[in-house]
């Protein structure tokens, strides 16, 4: 009864909150351990959490907790000479909400000047003192710059109001409500949901007895959280932390392996130890508005592997390694229609997008769309098709894609590389780069690259985003390569802009 008597409460504020939205007053209510202020909600931060100090930040005039994780130091960070033990520390503000939202952020010191990103939301901030004040017209993931900190900023992320929340007491739902929980291995099996309440904050911990699981024929740490079987699914709004993993017991966080019709939606996760989110010999899988922020090596966002059927989409990572990429193992099956949109990347490290090293079965139809790289000051290519093993990639487009940054921009190439683990080399086939706008980052000839080639010997970066279609050998070639309004600094390329070498045919740049 009085379960039943809470509801009908709840009921009567929210006619109560329609009816004052309609005259423009706010009203608060507290629903399900979150706050509801029209259509914008806010989950309290567990007891027991260190919160960030920078910023503070308000949504609608609501408090909202400002987590801080680790990220990569701000230095340039070579092949050769990693910065071990370095780190710098991220501020996160994360809500949901329906409709227009005011956002308001305390900064520590005067506000001289404000960055948001990615550009293309076209963000008005307004700033005075030590305070800046900007709408948010829909949820999407935005990045905060104040004074020129790019390093240590603020990433405000905006998820849309959750649907069909699973029921706490379903005997199919893992329910983690608001709180802490120490958490070393949970799978998840044929019909089953992991829920991760927003306020819920999951410490990821070595088990007392560690056990091992085969992918690929080796035998691996059990992943955090292992998805398999039927019918699956990882959601919530909470926060998985892996911070607890340390280097040597280093994990996946979240593993779909030989599964179908797979959701991962609507979680954050920070400092993962090794690859986040690992896809496996699956198919079916949909990874929606996941949030990402690492700093260790390896470090990957969502590794696509011998899989098909893959949607990427609305999802923000600030990755030390590869933020999407696909690779093929054999043995394992091919990887067939992969497709990538609405995303928001930092390359701290490696690539932004892209497919490979390893490429042991064939990868087709393969599409990367209407996606922000917002920062890319790595050491490799934000674009790239980097083969180096005997399959055939083919049919792969890059389209709709803003990169505010680029130390190299554009890469097809097959070769030999320390990933290498087949005697033939592969093909390249039918790759499209369009609409793609970029901007040069500044030349840092500190910066090593992947040891390329059979000698292994690393390079230095010295041309403004370089652009580069290698083949190996005249039957191992890169071939149907279109380059359709790719603009670089204000400026469509031309066929001059282009390495190629002698192994590459069928080039096309539409003028």
């Amino acid at each position: 009864m009085v379960g039943i008597l809470s509801l009908i409460a709840v009921e009567q504020k929210m006619a109560l909150c329609c009816k004052m939205l309609r005259r423009n007053i706010w009203l608060p209510i507290i629903l399900f351990g979150s706050v509801l202020v029209a259509q914008v909600k806010v989950y309290p931060a567990p007891n027991g959490i260190q919160l960030a100090k920078t910023y503070k930040v308000a949504v609608n005039g609501l408090d909202v907790p400002v987590y801080s994780t680790k990220i990569p130091p701000s230095k340039p960070i070579p092949r050769l000479n990693p910065l071990r033990g370095e780190f710098g520390k991220a501020s996160i503000a994360s809500f949901d909400m329906k409709g227009r939202a005011s956002i308001s952020i305390a900064y520590h010191e005067q506000v001289e000047s404000v960055k948001i990103l990615p550009s293309s939301y076209n963000i008005k901030p307004n700033f005075k003192g030590n305070s800046v004040d900007f709408q948010l017209d829909e949820p999407g993931h935005v990045t905060i710059e104040i004074n020129g900190e790019w390093h240590e900023s603020l990433h405000i992320l905006a998820n849309p109001f959750e649907e069909n929340i699973p029921d706490p007491n379903d005997p199919n739902v893992i329910y983690f409500g608001p709180g802490i929980h120490n958490i070393s291995q949970i799978t998840v099996t044929d019909g089953q949901t992991l829920y991760v309440a927003g306020g819920a904050y999951i410490n990821c911990v070595v088990p007392k007895i560690e056990e091992e699981i085969e992918i690929r024929g080796q035998l691996r740490k059990k992943p955090t959280f292992i998805l398999e079987g039927k019918n699956v699914s990882i959601r919530g709004r909470g926060i998985i932390d892996q911070s607890g993993i340390p280097k040597k017991e280093r994990r996946y966080t979240i593993l779909a392996l030989k599964a179908e019709n797979v959701k991962i939606e609507g979680v954050t996760i920070f400092d993962p130890s090794h690859w986040t989110i690992p896809i496996q010999s699956s198919d079916n899988i949909h990874v929606d508005n996941i949030k990402i922020i690492g700093w260790r090596g390896n470090a990957d966002g969502v590794d696509i592997t011998s899989s098909r059927d893959v949607l990427v989409e609305n999802c923000f990572m600030r990755t030390f390694d590869d933020a999407v990429v696909i690779k093929s193992f054999g043995g394992y099956g091919e990887v067939k229609n992969v497709h990538t949109r609405k995303c928001v990347v930092w390359n701290e490290l490696a690539h932004a997008f892209s497919i490979g090293a390893e490429v042991h079965e064939n990868i087709s139809n393969v599409l990367f769309e209407d996606s922000d790289v917002i920062h890319d000051v790595g050491r490799e290519t934000a674009l790239r098709v980097y083969h180096c093993d005997n399959a055939v990639i083919s049919d792969v487009t890059f389209d709709n894609i803003r990169i505010e940054e680029a130390r190299r921009l554009i890469s097809c190439w097959i070769g030999k590389t320390r990933w290498t683990e087949t005697m033939e080399r592969g093909h390249i086939k039918n790759v499209t780069f369009k609409n793609i706008t970029a901007t040069s980052a500044p030349i840092d000839t500190t910066l090593t690259g992947f040891q390329d080639g059979p000698d292994w010997k690393p390079y230095s970066i010295k041309d403004h985003a370089s652009l580069e279609l290698i083949g190996y050998d005249k039957d191992h070639v890169v071939e149907g390569v279109v380059f359709d309004n790719v603009i670089l600094d204000g400026k469509k390329i031309e066929v001059k802009n282009v390495i190629i070498n002698d192994f590459v045919k069928d080039v096309e740049v539409k003028k």
